[in-house]
């Protein structure tokens, strides 16, 4: 078949058979109160080209380009590139109405013919195939079928001022004259505005092409991966941050990779240039700054639009291409959070439900072009913005499409729609194609982009279509993989020089203005990216390079910087909640304790009983409701019906100390996949309603939320996308308590980028604080390799200079105290904990009790309060179950050997409490051996990394000496047998006891 032919290549069947075709879509399109009577094949001949145009648009710089002029004239009717008026039955003198009513302001089929060409065949295309919703498609239509379309600047300039009023015009002459994405002028667009705005955006170009040039004769060495061949970005993102000031927006979060990143830090953000030029200098003055690479860094900045200053942040990366994607998600979420957004109680009732009731944060995201379609945590992010809690309002992304992936060319393949942005399919997101080297139509599409996402709330992409000039990096050598594609530079000129041709042949500058504009590209002078009429003033210099993070943790509080002030009041609960009023005969409960000390137990039966307040109109899961019925006894001091005490398991005192976070005005995020339940059952956050009446779901923490907000969200099935988002949320939002739990501990090596490259070392590399707590579920049970090992070791080996918190609690008190000191702790870090499956969360002797629990504070090292200190000669230091199953072997012991044996727990094993063991290790002066038992693999659990610390415990000592039991050596790790496991299990405690239990 004819590519070109009418049929499914070009449309939907509907829409192609132009005997039956009614016009109807394009009468609806424009909402005609009498839509004109199309001849037979008119409709589908337009739809073809709003539909497939995009596939021959003039977007490739690289290609044979159209005369200076740029009417057009190389896409003249009858040239066979694209589909022509007899494939649909036209000729160029056919009546398009059968009235003669002009449809889309033509009334010949040649006029219109040419009307499509211009509008979607040009230097800006429209690809709406993956766009569903008819609406959305009509509106981007409507955006295209104008007149300003046609490539006339100064139509332009009148729309734009058109769709802005003579308010906003005022504000952009108060500027000095640039080009945005929302420019404004006169109605009559006179000449000279439209030449000064001109002139003002080709010296923008020729500015960002000669800071590359600059970089180059300078440091010929350095490597700062150039965006020459995407000049246009510098003015993309200027329009962007203008137009969504303009619509109210005041703080935007950046994602980047390296390429051009250099050149937007200053150029667009104001950084400070000498501080960019020292980490190109051989001899730098300030080393002790480059924490890490200069195409790595971002900062938080405040950049003028003639709207106000937009507060922008850009997030520093690692190497890992794509990883920053769900962290700017995250960053912009938890902006919204930390700016407002759930401050009220109106807010966070939205927020519990899943919905942001602000979004004054505009998330932008560019993308190499090779990286967005190869890599999978862009799909895995693109996904996680349809999921309730994790919206954002849409993300405008901006493709730097060089069209070729490190060496290897990757062009686009119109003839099979085949596109780097194909992956965007999957959100319904409409692509806006635009060519690199027309910056005019570059600010159209900005504009474009940010409306429709005003509009809809969904992603919008922009696909900025150019090349690049040299190799991946300046020391490549592209000739060597791509000698036809790299034979054409030398001849490319920049974008700065085709549109001053341009300008030049339209009549709107002179060859003398124009040269004189380009001047920088010969001559930059970095000095004027340091003087006070620098186009982006009032510019904060980035935290990343200029403060070491002990000092940026004394600032003030803002995204990813943590202000060292006072903890958190648990004291100033609310009198009056939702549900159970605080007693007025109890005194309000005092804050004077350290951080992460419970309160007495008057208010924690006063927790206790608004957890167990459960709505009248609310039928709860038969197991729910006796799970409130132990709440309400615990609450009152009643029995269980078994006549004991009742006790307090993990899920009563993860509750518990959520509770008291919501109290003292903290606000609760807790994300991950079935973290609303809890794999294990072992939360049971989110409540369903057994009755068809009433509401539907129910959260007994909700009780608490007067103070702050609370989210808990079940998310995607993925560990990277959601791990990298919570992260960002928690840069963003250091105010914030934000949990994220995977499933099984081990299924964190999907998201390992993040623990070795953000987590572990963002605060050191880029001063990026963040008090984000992993929970990661571990422990031996016989269930097999992949569900029982969090990889522990790895994560003991990330740690170092006071970068993570790492624990293991052994019991539902110090899980609750754990938790409640992380949430009220001034001071942010990450803490990964190895949390309790199935086997320690029934464990009775786990669980605690109200009174234990009342006024106590978290234990790094828990003691044996049983044995009996001057004969015991066997210490026994270990981390987790494995506790239970050495209390067990031990009390079937003799009483004389049991007498022998103290068993010693380290409930946190980074930054390990040395002082604190010592202590204890004290209290034995008989002792002769130390020993560490882990139930994990030698290879597996904290031996490797904790044999160190303890060594030294015992280097000093002529009497104790040091060693270790554990199961033996294993590329897999744990049995999935439960007979083996059990076996295995035993064996290891009795040789922990020194072979006198079997």
């Amino acid at each position: 078949m004819n590519r070109l032919s009418v049929g499914p290549v070009w449309a939907p069947a509907r829409r192609c058979d132009r005997d039956a075709d009614t016009g109807a879509g394009v009468a609806q399109a424009h909402a005609h109160a009498h839509a004109p009577q199309l001849r037979p094949g008119v409709a589908a001949f337009i739809e073809t080209y709003r539909w497939h145009g995009h596939r021959f648009a003039r977007l490739d710089p690289l290609a044979p380009q159209e005369a200076p002029d740029g009417d057009g004239s190389a896409w003249s009717v009858g040239s066979g590139d694209g589909p022509t008026l007899a494939q649909f039955g036209l000729s160029d003198d056919t009546a398009l109405s059968e009235d003669q009513r002009p449809v889309l302001g033509a009334t010949k089929a040649k006029d219109l013919h040419q009307r499509l060409r211009h509008w979607y065949c040009g230097t800006v295309a429209l690809d709406v195939t993956a766009v569903r919703d008819e609406q959305r498609r009509a509106w981007l239509y409507q955006q295209f079928e104008t007149e300003d379309a046609t490539g006339a600047f100064a139509d332009r300039v009148a729309a734009d001022r058109r769709q802005t009023g003579p308010s906003a015009e005022r504000a952009a002459a108060a500027e000095s004259p640039k080009l945005e994405g929302d420019a404004h002028s006169s109605e009559s667009a006179e000449p000279s505005l439209v030449a000064e705005r001109a002139e003002h955006l080709l010296r923008r170009l020729a500015q960002v092409e000669g800071w590359e040039r600059f970089l180059s004769r300078r440091y010929p060495h350095g490597k700062r991966f150039s965006l020459e061949g995407h000049e246009a970005l510098i003015p993309l993102l200027e329009a962007v941050l203008a137009r969504a000031a303009s619509q109210g927006i005041s703080r935007c979060v950046m994602g980047m990779p390296h390429r051009g990143r250099v050149n937007v830090l200053a150029n667009l953000l104001g950084h400070p240039v000498d501080e960019i030029m020292d980490f190109f200098e051989p001899q730098p003055a300030h080393p002790e700054r480059q924490k890490d690479l200069v195409y790595h860094l971002g900062g938080r900045y405040d950049v003028s639009t003639p709207h106000g200053a937009m507060a922008v942040t850009l997030a520093s990366n690692p190497s890992h291409l794509q990883s920053v994607y769900p962290v700017v998600v995250g960053m912009a979420r938890g902006s919204n959070l930390q700016h407002g957004a759930g401050r009220s109680l109106a807010a966070a009732q939205a927020l519990s439900a899943g919905r942001l009731p602000a979004q004054r944060c505009l998330p932008v995201m560019m993308h190499g072009d090779a990286a967005f379609a190869g890599q999978g945590v862009v799909m895995e992010t693109l996904a996680l913005g349809l999921k309730t809690g994790y919206e954002v309002g849409g993300v405008i992304h901006i493709i730097i499409n060089n069209q070729v992936g490190f060496t290897e060319p990757n062009r686009m393949d119109p003839e099979q729609s085949r596109f780097c942005t194909d992956v965007t399919r999957t959100v319904d997101a409409p692509v806006l194609r635009v060519s690199a080297s027309d910056p005019e139509a570059v600010l159209r599409v900005a504009a474009m982009a940010v409306d429709y996402r005003a509009r809809f709330g969904t992603d919008v992409v922009i696909d900025l279509v150019g090349f690049r000039r040299l190799g991946h990096s300046e020391h490549d050598e592209p000739m060597l993989t791509a000698p036809r594609l790299y034979a054409q530079m030398p001849e490319q000129p920049g974008v700065a020089t085709r549109y001053a041709h341009r300008l030049v042949a339209r009549g709107v500058l002179t060859d003398a203005a124009a040269h004189a504009a380009l001047q920088a590209l010969e001559v930059f002078d970095p000095a004027v990216l340091r003087a006070p009429g620098h186009p982006m003033p009032g510019a904060k210099a980035s935290t990343a390079v200029q403060e070491a993070p002990q000092a940026q943790r004394a600032r003030r509080g803002d995204e990813g910087m943590q202000t060292q002030g006072a903890p958190a009041d648990i004291g100033s609960a609310p009198r009056s909640l939702a549900g159970i009023p605080w007693p007025a005969s109890l005194p309000a409960p005092q804050a004077a304790a350290p951080v992460g000390t419970m309160p007495d137990a008057d208010a924690l039966r006063w927790v206790l009983a608004n957890l167990a307040d459960v709505p009248t109109a609310f039928e709860p899961h038969p197991l729910l409701a006796r799970l409130a019925a132990r709440w309400q006894r615990l609450a009152v001091g009643e029995l269980t019906p078994q006549g004991r005490p009742e006790a307090i398991d993990w899920c009563t005192a993860e509750s518990i100390a959520h509770a008291l976070t919501l109290s003292a005005g903290v606000p609760l995020r807790i994300s991950g996949l079935d973290v609303q339940r809890g794999t294990f059952m072992h939360r049971h956050a989110v409540w369903h309603n057994q009755s068809a009446s009433g509401p539907a779901q129910w959260m007994p923490l909700s009780h608490f939320t007067a103070k702050a907000s609370l989210e808990v969200h079940n998310s995607i099935l993925s560990e990277e996308a959601v791990l990298g988002f919570e992260y960002g949320h928690s840069v963003a939002a250091p105010s914030a308590m934000t949990v994220w739990e995977a499933q099984f501990g081990d299924f964190v090596n999907g998201a390992q980028v993040f623990l070795d490259q953000y987590l572990s070392c963002g605060e050191e590399k880029w001063g990026s604080v963040s008090g984000l707590t992993v929970l990661l579920p571990h422990g031996y049970e016989g269930v097999g390799p992949e569900h029982s090992n969090a990889f522990l070791t790895r994560i003991l080996l990330l740690c170092g200079a006071d970068n993570l918190r790492v624990a293991m609690p052994s019991t539902a008190a110090q899980w609750a105290l754990l938790l409640l000191q992380q949430a009220l702790d001034p001071v942010k870090k990450p803490l990964v904990v190895m949390t309790p499956k199935a086997v320690l969360l029934g464990e009775p002797r786990s669980h605690t009790t109200l009174e234990a629990l009342a006024g106590a504070r978290f234990q790094p090292v828990i003691d044996d309060e049983a044995a009996v200190r001057a004969q015991v000669q066997r210490v026994l230091v270990c981390s987790g179950k494995v506790y239970y199953d050495l209390l067990s072997a031990r009390a079937s012991l003799p009483v004389s050997e049991a007498r022998e044996v103290a068993l010693v727990r380290v409930e946190r094993l980074y930054p390990f409490p040395s002082d604190e063991l010592a202590d204890v290790l004290k209290g034995y002066p008989a002792a002769t051996s130390l020993v560490w038992v882990q139930e994990e693999t030698r290879n597996q659990g904290a031996w490797p990394v904790v044999r160190d610390e303890l060594q030294a415990l015992v280097s000093g000592s002529e009497r104790l000496r040091l060693s270790e039991v554990s199961r033996p050596v294993t590329a897999a790790g744990a049995t999935a047998s439960a007979v083996v496991h059990g076996e295995q299990q035993r064996a290891l405690v009795g040789r922990a006891l020194g072979g006198i239990c079997s």
